[in-house]
């Protein structure tokens, strides 16, 4: 959600502002509802005074034993004009509504134009990409040949885009669930939550997914909807709260299921794992103080690097272009890792900072140290990371000429010292 004031004192730089990110010009529209808004809000105001006055000129005129019917009269008219403008108010207040949340959030200064995911930047590149005796295998391959990647047992379960993993698969994606939230709990201060996977409509309304992304979320016959990241309800946790200062950063972490329609990626990724509808994540969520939320997004990107780094996989950070941030991002960094398999980079987790766009949905305020009033807090997300798509780059870069898998150092503490994924027997 964007400030009304920054757009009334700044409408052309406004609409620079939405033209980078692809969006039409609506300042002037936006203005011209605003001041019909304000309009109907000052002639209620102003009805209501005069009411109040004429009530007391009423008992006044009574008390003395005069004629009270033309100021009785006019109070019957001032109650008509008042309602008729509490309507008025209401109506331009939901027009004004229905306008912000379709816009996206403006893009940093620093952020490069461009329309798609080829305008994006490399940061840097990190690490280096293994050498893979003979020609190197897709993950579904390598899955299906061991015998614990079952795409049919998912489709006869649920359809297309899901899977059912068994054996030491199964066993691998909750080890590295455990260790990156070990590594985020531990080191990097980030408090584990636990929530609940069924969301409201406002709580996807606070992050940005509703009303715009409907169509890529699945919604259940009772009202709820299934979350589509862990962002979803970890960032709500501030929704409607004013925090001290003093509480600020707040840090959370969860590891989730997450559950996406897919709405708009048919004929993409349909082999493997890279793209189901459901899939699990770290997730790494932060509400910060204005001032320090650059800085956390950098710190943040880190984090999630640094998982990277541990299981020993080869990546990129990629800072998105303005075609291709995310809604309610004002600034995002990917992370991509070496697949040798596809023989590209593909994205592993995004880091986003949001500025107050999530915070203004959500009404998340905080109160300064020895100040007045209230501000909004700044929040930010990321993956820190993808459970799945871990997974798949770490059998495509640990794979053997015979079809098994190495795991790696780390997660063998985690896997009852496991060295080696082999077939399953029987």
């Amino acid at each position: 959600m964007h400030d009304l004031r920054y757009i009334r004192e700044n409408p052309e730089t406004f609409d620079a502002e939405l033209g980078r990110r692809g969006a039409k010009a609506v300042s002037a529209r936006i203005l011209e509802i605003d001041a019909a808004r304000r309009a109907a809000q000052t002639a209620f105001q102003e009805m209501q005074e005069r009411r109040n006055t004429l009530s007391r000129e009423i008992g006044k005129v009574k008390k003395e034993g005069g004629d009270a019917d033309a100021l009785m009269t006019e109070v019957l008219g001032l109650k008509e004009g008042i309602s008729g403008e509490e309507a008025s108010e209401r109506e331009h207040s939901a027009a004004l509504q229905a306008i912000l949340q379709e816009l996206p959030n403006v893009a940093a200064a620093d952020v490069p134009d461009g329309q798609s995911e080829d305008d994006n930047v490399e940061v840097r590149a990190v690490g280096e990409k293994p050498q893979i005796g003979g020609e190197a295998k897709e993950h579904f391959e390598l899955g299906e040949a061991l015998g614990q990647m079952d795409f049919d047992a998912g489709a006869k379960l649920s359809g297309a885009r899901f899977v059912v993993l068994k054996g030491g698969l199964a066993r691998m994606e909750r080890a590295i669930a455990n260790f990156m939230l070990d590594t985020h709990t531990e080191e990097f201060g980030y408090t584990e939550i636990v929530p609940p996977a069924l969301v409201r409509n406002e709580t996807l309304y606070g992050t940005g997914q509703l009303p715009k992304f409907a169509d890529d979320l699945f919604h259940t016959d009772n009202g709820y909807w299934l979350i589509p990241t862990a962002e979803v309800p970890l960032t709500n946790l501030v929704s409607d709260d004013i925090l001290r200062e003093d509480d600020l950063p707040l840090r959370f972490t969860a590891w989730t299921p997450c559950f996406r329609s897919e709405a708009g990626a048919a004929g993409k990724d349909t082999r493997g794992m890279i793209r189901q509808h459901q899939f699990s994540k770290v997730e790494l969520v932060s509400v910060t103080h204005p001032d320090r939320s650059d800085e956390e997004l950098e710190r943040m990107t880190n984090c999630a690097e640094e998982v990277l780094k541990r299981l020993g996989l080869a990546y990129r950070v990629m800072m998105l272009c303005t075609g291709d941030m995310g809604f309610g991002a004002r600034k995002t960094y990917d992370l991509e890792v070496w697949l040798p398999g596809q023989n590209r980079y593909r994205e592993i987790s995004s880091c986003s900072n949001c500025w107050d766009f999530q915070g203004r949905r959500m009404r998340a305020k905080f109160r300064p140290n020895g100040g007045k009033g209230t501000e909004f807090v700044h929040t930010l997300n990321g993956s820190g990371l993808a459970v799945g798509r871990t997974m798949i780059a770490i059998i495509e870069n640990y794979q053997n000429p015979d079809g098994t898998i190495r795991v790696p150092d780390v997660l063998r503490s985690y896997m009852g010292g496991l060295e080696k994924i082999s077939p399953m027997v029987g």
